[in-house]
């Protein structure tokens, strides 16, 4: 909201008009000025911005929302616009439209070069009927305002029931491992013979921990 339009809400809620622009830090002719324009039939450019406004919109449906001005501008003109980039900024700006930029892809799982391939025991079986015959694992990724924070997480394959997890703002061996500690913490430690599967990779390298077998393809 502008301070004319302040200034004009104070107005019809019955606040005395020279207090409100004193507060607004606007003066009284500053004001009535703005008021006749406003009640002013709007000019050929008023028209002009308000057909252009209209199709900024279609595009920016179209495009997802992400379109921003850097692109707008060129797809106005390929439309017939003669636009330069700061109106199109200036319009945009006023109407609130705001080309959202999809997050940068963050890659979790980087296959180490130095483990050899290992056997998959699980072998596309994952439905083995009881609980603790399989665990899987995996990491993902959220979005934070101050950063990335990484999740790892461990699920029976049997019961469908989540049993560790981990969240750091790191993807080492111990964001894995917590989250493995945590499951077999569940379990009351009994988990031998339980197979756990996971990314191949640097991040997901855990070590073995009392009888359980890793299955890490």
């Amino acid at each position: 909201m502008t301070r004319y339009k302040w200034i004009a809400a104070r107005k019809a809620e019955g606040f005395p008009i020279k207090a409100a622009c004193k507060i607004a830090e606007v003066s009284r002719q500053a004001f009535n000025d703005w008021r006749a324009k406003q009640a002013a039939p709007p000019t050929d450019a008023d028209v002009a911005d308000t057909e252009l406004v209209t199709v900024m919109r279609e595009i920016h449906v179209e495009s997802d929302s992400t379109y921003g001005q850097p692109r707008m501008t060129p797809e106005l003109r390929d439309r017939g616009f003669c636009v330069n980039h700061k109106r199109v900024e200036r319009l945009m700006r006023a109407h609130s439209i705001v080309g959202v930029h999809k997050p940068a892809k963050v890659r979790t799982t980087i296959p180490a070069e130095d483990n050899g391939p290992m056997p998959d025991l699980i072998g596309r079986r994952f439905k083995p009927g009881r609980p603790d015959v399989a665990w899987a694992g995996d990491i993902t990724y959220i979005a934070t305002g101050e950063g990335w924070l990484y999740l790892a997480s461990v699920l029976d394959l049997g019961s469908r029931r989540w049993l560790g997890y981990s969240m750091a703002d790191h993807m080492r061996t111990e964001l894995v491992a917590d989250a493995l500690d945590m499951a077999v913490a569940t379990r009351g430690g009994l988990v031998k013979g339980t197979i756990f599967h996971g990314d191949r990779g640097d991040q997901l390298n855990p070590p073995s921990t009392g009888d359980t077998i890793w299955d890490n393809p």
